[in-house]
């Protein structure tokens, strides 16, 4: 059987990257990780892995993926990630009933904070 153990991320910033991620994942990093790449795992064990990878790239709107983030009391996650420096998305088709909020990390990576409330 074949599972999800790493999703990747190009990044610029690879310290301020791997400080906003864990911190808002409550992941760990890798104690072994170079100048160009950073594993973070969850500190419970549960879940994939988020890897950072120092690569110049150009940030594609819409992102062709992303990540959705699912949160019992989404009012308080969306505010923590924003006070970590997360930016809101403000997208004109987006539904009014809509479960989700748009968030960019401080590279611009969309994601969605999920009400899963």
């Amino acid at each position: 059987m074949i599972r999800v153990g790493s999703i990747v991320l190009r990044v610029d910033d690879l310290e301020r990257q791997a400080e906003f991620w864990t911190a808002a994942l409550d992941y760990v990093r890798r104690p072994e990780d170079g100048d160009d790449f950073v594993l973070l795992r969850p500190r419970d064990g549960v879940g994939p892995n988020i890897s950072l990878d120092r690569v110049r790239s150009a940030l594609q709107i819409p992102p062709r993926i992303h990540l959705d983030l699912y949160a019992e009391d989404q009012a308080a996650e969306v505010e923590r990630l924003i006070a970590l420096g997360a930016t809101e998305v403000h997208w004109d088709k987006r539904p009014a009933d809509a479960d989700y909020v748009i968030l960019a990390d401080p590279e611009g990576n969309r994601f969605c904070v999920i009400d899963a409330g």
